[in-house]
């Protein structure tokens, strides 16, 4: 059938003919806004992210990038051309599929498509990463593919909301955003976490941090942040810890302590509040308490590094670490008389395929659970050891954060460390020399520091003695110095790992799971 059109051009009359539109022509929408279309006919445009068919009935669940839908094939001469091929479909085929909108709150997405259409886009076989359980060490193999699953995907999201929140924070306060380098000449933190860099025949590093440039420009702008990547050759295989993460850094003129820990706390609630606003349903399927997020409201608890020694040494600290080891323990010895059971149902004659391969893929996951469990029961007396022998001095652990976090039900600011455990950048306290005036933000349920931050030494005569009391050459300091000679002021800034802070939102034990593509120590592929 030809439909006809007439155009006006140069007052000559001209007859166009259009062919009608298929069903395969309409115009493409998105699962996220299916609740615009209900009883419209719609075409969705993405990838099978799972399949099943029950005689004349097939069910696709199709992912777009934006949500999932189910869309229902049911045999009628209307699907005869594509029905049997609907019932072969491989996991992550990519496919354009066209139905009738339908409000379904029992279906995921609550929404579902009455199909009537089907084009195959782009065949898929032999989907390495199938609905069954998998290991880690495979799932980060296939790094690539793994995101396209529903957890994977619900955590990046929540990170672009986080990423996103952080420039509008700053755009909406007045801040300017300034890149600094990734080429750096020297240690911006410890030497000993410096990635060195053939440039050009001279030794250069990978930036550990923008903040010493970001300094000059707080100089000029008043208000300035720098966010990207970081690096630290860290010899770490901590759940804490990547190589390379991304870090936001802010740097305000004129700001004290108590300035900076303010605006730090502002945009934790902030970040917190978008993330609750935009991704209830994501973090309910991570199975991420809402209340305990819920609960992160100003003010903040604060605590000085010695309050929190103190805490270290106390009952509270030692009875959590007590109930620890014997909640942990006794879930090791049920986990070791489960698996066999699993792995016997896994096995069995007469047991129905499904059944079966749920019990494999528990078997999977109750044998990851073991051994971090193991770990932790191995390493809980010497986390008792530690916190009971903290010295006055040292700079907190992981495991002291941990500690400190998991007796708090909302962030800790832990201010006024020792200087000889801190950064030469930071500013000694006007009351304690032995102090310097910087803060760590801890984050609740145990996820330790997130925000790492300082009042910045702008004495340029206290500023040299740090220099040299730390062996660093001041010849490549003296741009930095130079700060000092030429309008100094009192001046703040923080940094805050994006990786560490999603990791806390979504509730994961791994910071793995929180970038696209990690990079751990040993581990950087794909």
């Amino acid at each position: 059938m030809v439909a006809h059109s007439v155009v006006f051009w140069e007052n000559i009359d001209v007859k166009i003919d259009f062919p009608t539109r298929t069903i395969f022509e309409i115009m493409p929408t998105t699962i996220k806004q299916l609740h615009q279309h209900i009883g419209q006919t719609v075409t969705l445009q993405g990838w099978v992210y799972n399949r099943r068919d029950s005689g004349k009935i097939a069910f696709l669940v199709i992912r777009d990038g934006t949500g999932l839908c189910q869309c229902v094939v049911t045999k009628s001469p209307q699907t005869d051309a594509f029905f049997e091929q609907a019932r072969r479909l491989g996991q992550e085929t990519a496919l354009r599929v066209t139905g009738i909108v339908h409000a379904n709150e029992k279906q995921v997405g609550g929404h579902e498509l009455e199909v009537i259409g089907l084009d195959v886009v782009g065949e898929s076989t032999d989907y390495p990463i199938t609905p069954k359980a998998h290991g880690i060490e495979f799932l980060m193999r296939h790094r690539h593919l793994h995101f396209r699953s529903r957890r994977q995907w619900s955590i990046l999201r929540v990170r672009h909301t986080v990423i996103d929140e952080i420039r509008q924070y700053f755009s909406r306060n007045g801040f300017t955003l300034i890149d600094t380098p990734i080429f750096a000449p020297a240690a911006g933190e410890g030497a000993q976490t410096l990635f060195e860099v053939d440039y050009f025949g001279d030794p250069v590093y990978l930036a550990q941090t923008g903040q010493l440039y970001l300094e000059s420009a707080c100089m000029a702008f008043g208000k300035v942040y720098c966010f990207g990547p970081t690096f630290r050759a860290e010899k770490s295989k901590t759940r804490r810890h990547l190589t390379e993460f991304w870090m936001v850094e802010p740097e305000v003129a004129y700001a004290d302590l108590d300035d900076i820990v303010d605006l730090a706390e502002d945009f934790i609630c902030a970040i917190v509040s978008r993330v609750l606003k935009e991704h209830r349903d994501d973090l309910e399927f991570l199975d991420r308490s809402l209340s305990d997020l819920e609960a992160i409201q100003k003010p903040f608890y604060r605590l000085t590094y010695s309050d929190a020694a103190d805490l270290l040494h106390s009952d509270k600290a030692k009875s959590l670490l007590e109930d620890d080891l014997a909640v942990k323990s006794a879930r090791v010895e049920e986990l070791k008389k489960l698996i066999p059971e699993k792995e016997a149902m896994a096995s069995a004659q007469g047991v129905k395929q499904w059944k079966k391969d749920k019990a494999a893929a528990e078997v999977l996951s109750h044998r990851e659970e073991l051994d971090d469990l193991e770990e932790e029961v191995r390493n809980i007396p010497h986390h008792m050891e530690l916190a009971a022998n903290f010295e006055w001095g040292k700079d907190l652990g992981g495991s002291d954060e941990t500690i400190i976090s998991r007796l708090h039900d909302r962030p800790v600011v832990v201010t006024h460390y020792p200087r000889a455990c801190k950064a030469f950048y930071m500013k000694k306290n006007a009351r304690d020399d032995r102090l310097c005036n910087n803060f760590d933000l801890l984050a609740p349920q145990g996820y330790g520091e997130i925000i790492g931050g300082s009042q910045r030494e702008d004495d340029l005569d206290e500023l040299l003695a740090q220099i040299k009391h730390e062996s660093l050459e001041q010849k490549d300091y003296e741009w930095y110095l130079d700060l000092r000679r030429y309008g100094t002021v009192p001046h703040s800034g923080f940094g805050l790992g994006v990786e560490r802070t999603v990791a806390w939102l979504c509730g994961l034990k791994h910071i793995r799971e929180t970038i696209p593509f990690p990079r751990m120590m040993g581990k950087f592929y794909p």
